[in-house]
């Protein structure tokens, strides 16, 4: 049978409920989310005169599910208007809008009873060969389906997403024993190719892989602060970035996801693993009990671990003392092995250095990290078969660097094998016979492909899969296929006559070297490939030009080598623009500054979904000077009528405030709304497959016969247009809205967007823009309070008003 999903019904409109169909309307697919009747008026609808039959209030709970997703921080949404996808309803009136759905997915409360009972009614609504999933994150699925009809289980399935699904990049499937291979395979196919989605498949065993492992890790850290004498504080540390974790690391996750959740999943595993060797480590803990007792929940009820008080200007945060169960000012933090390891790039690296470390950060992160690989390894296979899907899962939702076989690696299986029985913990036979094999690591690489090891497969490894479609850099630079590489990129042949052009300095500055690349790789390009791609895998495609050096050249007052370095960026975007082959620019992440201005000259962009994307140069005292302002206004007058006698001011103005008010894109679709992506701009929801789909662009461009683009000009409005700016910028610093050097930097950005000195409306070439550009650049990079706005970005991280 072929599947199709045009249609999804959400059965449950609580936090995850909701987000998921706003997720499944950033895809683009419309849904059904459905909730319960209320059983009671509240005082606002007596007060109204409604009553239990009144639609608004039948439909109050499944309409304030949806509202809260409306209002999430972070957005669940890329952009509001999606929300128009999804049709509200309740379990009374609308059920039978099931048997539209191609697939319906059960998001309501952890209870095995209230589930099999909705599902039943599922059962007798649904249309045969539609698909049903629960997005339980523990439950057995077979015990849900069970005694349901036989189409009902061979099309049912388990498909957890975690929280909030448009941000975590995990979905588990967990088929039964009795789902079809096929629906099996087309939901990881949807999960992945449609909502963007890392999959993972999981066996129908307790809390399945990723809260499995990860709920482990966080009770072993628990126990060990209590027995070690640790603070909550402290645990955070050595937990968190330094060794490869999020920053939220193990006690602010828990704030994140609740107490209560976590203590709920720890009891339910407690009494799911009655046979697990670590069992007791889900008991628990008294303080865990005390905080749930008093409702000290976390965010949700204002205190957990933490909690934040306000007092006379900034809040200050509280850390619990679990002793006394007292809130006390946290405490900052110091470890030598956190402060070595904080200096260096290399995440193993890190890792190596605090594992070895003698110090209490060391002892700690050897003590819970060689526990976690032992339970992770005797976990295969009774949750999954291969070490990949148990990596994958931690990566993708608990949002590790490294999984646990890759942590593994890291340290040196040999040497940590011994280690670990040296302290009394017995490591799993199959890891010892691995050993004894020969085979010294859990992962290898050869001819650019990577493989895993299969304890399954008696020794042997297996390569792992790689999805048609997409491409990993790393596989074509072990391949051995760079064509040109220096400090700051790598032009990389990544097949079928298509080149990609990766940055790889910190937070992808751009400086010289990448410039450089740039327009040396346009020339190749032009020469001996179809086109190029223009992409980097690190989390953020470019946080723009190289403060540092910019500021470092303004206080020495080198003018003639921060012109030059001006005259190479614009040399290097309009080589994009006018490239004789197709250029796609696929940004991801940060990409903001100079890395927007590259980005918004491509003649194509194919951008994730997640691309947080603007022209942000005012935070730090200058406008964009690498064609970023010439680009934007071009863009901007482009969308005016194109006819004469057209009121061009409002589309300059538009411009003058995306770029004044330093606006950022939030996704890629907000992106379109500013400007900064144009309607003809694809956009890809999941990550992996980015510089795949931006290859295929660049092909189906040359497929089409792609021609450079003529040249522009620019219709400058002169005067009359500068004026009304500038009035504007007055009236807002009498409002108190900018400072005083708000306004100058505002000046020269209106300056340079109505075309400098012209008396009248006048059609000027782009390279008149780009003057203007860098003369306004230079002048205020010259200005004490643009040097001290430089200082502070580099110091903190934030943008400085002075």
């Amino acid at each position: 049978m072929a599947y199709s999903i045009k249609k999804v019904a959400v059965l449950g409109s609580g936090v995850m409920g909701s987000a998921i169909a706003a997720h499944l309307a950033n895809a683009g697919v419309p849904s059904y989310l459905l909730d319960i009747v209320p059983k009671e008026l509240t005082a606002d609808e007596k007060a109204k005169g409604l009553s239990l039959k009144d639609p608004d209030v039948r439909n109050r709970i499944v309409r304030t599910g949806l509202e809260n997703a409306k209002k999430a921080k972070p957005a669940a949404f890329y952009v509001p208007e999606l929300a128009e996808l999804i049709t509200i309803g309740n379990f009374e009136d609308n059920f039978h809008w099931l048997s539209d759905a191609d697939w319906i997915i059960e998001v309501v409360v952890e209870r095995l009873d209230i589930k099999r009972e909705l599902l039943k009614r599922v059962d007798e609504v649904r249309r045969a060969g539609s698909i049903v999933s629960s997005n339980t994150s523990g439950i057995s699925i077979a015990s849900m389906a069970e005694g349901l009809s036989d189409d009902f289980r061979k099309h049912f399935l388990g498909t957890h997403f975690f929280n909030p699904p448009r941000y975590m990049k995990l979905l588990e499937i967990i088929p039964s024993r009795e789902t079809l291979p096929e629906v099996t395979n087309f939901m990881a196919e949807f999960g992945e190719r449609v909502l963007g989605k890392g999959i993972v498949y999981c066996k129908d065993t307790p809390n399945f892989i990723a809260n499995r492992i990860g709920v482990f890790g966080m009770m072993y850290a628990i126990y060990t602060m209590l027995n070690d004498n640790y603070t909550i504080e402290e645990v955070d540390q050595i937990t968190g970035p330094a060794t490869g974790k999020p920053k939220s690391a193990t006690f602010r996750t828990g704030d994140l996801v609740g107490i209560d959740t976590l203590v709920h999943v720890a009891k339910n595993l407690y009494d799911a693993v009655p046979h697990d060797e670590m069992r007791d480590i889900f008991k628990v803990p008294p303080f865990l009990e005390a905080l749930v007792q008093r409702k000290w929940l976390g965010d949700k009820t204002g205190q957990g671990f933490y909690k934040k008080v306000k007092g006379e200007g900034e809040s200050t945060i509280y850390a619990l003392d679990v002793k006394t169960m007292d809130y006390v000012p946290a405490r900052k933090v110091s470890f030598p092995s956190l402060e070595t390891a904080k200096q260096i790039d290399d995440v193993r690296e890190r890792l190596r250095i605090v594992a070895k470390a003698k110090d209490r950060a060391g002892e700690f992160f050897w003590k819970t990290t060689s526990a976690l690989l032992v339970y992770a390894a005797n976990r295969i296979p009774e949750i999954t078969e291969t070490i990949v899907n148990i990596d994958n899962a931690m990566k993708w939702g608990f949002n590790w660097d490294l999984g646990p076989f890759e942590i593994w690696d890291a340290l040196g299986v040999p040497e940590t094998v011994e280690r670990t029985e040296r302290d009394g913990l017995r490591v799993p036979q199959s890891v010892k016979e691995m050993l004894a094999s020969g085979k010294t690591s859990f992962y290898e690489r050869k001819d650019g492909i990577k493989y895993f090891y299969d304890f399954s497969a008696k020794g042997g490894y297996k390569p792992i899969e790689v999805p048609r479609g997409i491409i990993f850099l790393d596989d074509a630079k072990s391949q051995k296929r760079i064509i040109k590489e220096n400090a700051g990129a790598s032009l990389i042949d990544i097949g079928d006559g298509v080149a990609c052009l990766e940055f790889h300095t910190k937070m992808n500055a751009i400086g010289e070297d990448i410039l450089t690349m740039i327009s040396w790789s346009i020339e190749e390009v032009a020469k001996r490939y179809e086109g190029l791609v223009i992409a980097n895998e690190a989390p953020n495609f470019s946080a723009g030009a190289n403060l540092m050096l910019i500021l470092q050249l303004a206080m020495e007052e080198e003018w003639e080598d921060l012109a030059r370095a001006v005259d190479m960026f614009h040399s290097a975007t309009m080589s994009i623009k006018y490239s004789e082959k197709p250029v796609v620019v696929a940004p991801a992440g940060v990409t903001v500054g100079g890395g927007c201005e590259i980005t918004i000259h491509a003649p194509r962009v194919r951008a994730a979904a997640e691309t947080y994307i603007g022209l942000v140069e005012v935070g730090v005292g200058v406008i964009p000077a690498g064609g970023g302002t010439k680009e934007m206004l071009i863009r901007s007058l482009k969308r005016a009528p194109q006819v004469d006698g057209a009121d061009l001011f409002p589309f300059v103005r538009e411009v003058f405030e995306t770029i004044g008010m330093a606006k950022v894109a939030t996704s890629a679709l907000e992106a379109r709304k500013l400007g900064y992506l144009r309607e003809s701009d694809q956009v890809t929801l999941n990550r992996d497959r980015l510089i795949g789909d931006a290859k295929q662009t660049v092909l189906d461009m040359a497929a089409e016969g792609y021609k450079k683009p003529l040249s522009d000009t620019v219709i400058a409005l002169g005067q009359p247009a500068l004026s009304a700016l500038e009035l504007g910028l007055f009236m807002m610093r009498e409002a108190g809205y900018i400072s005083d050097y708000d306004m100058k930097i505002g000046k020269k950005l209106a300056y340079v967007l109505t075309g400098g000195d012209l008396s009248a409306p006048q059609r000027v070439s782009e390279q008149y823009i780009l003057e203007l550009e860098k003369e306004a650049f230079l002048s205020l990079c010259g200005e004490r309070k643009t040097q001290e706005r430089m200082q502070y970005m580099l110091k903190t991280g934030k943008p400085l008003r002075n």
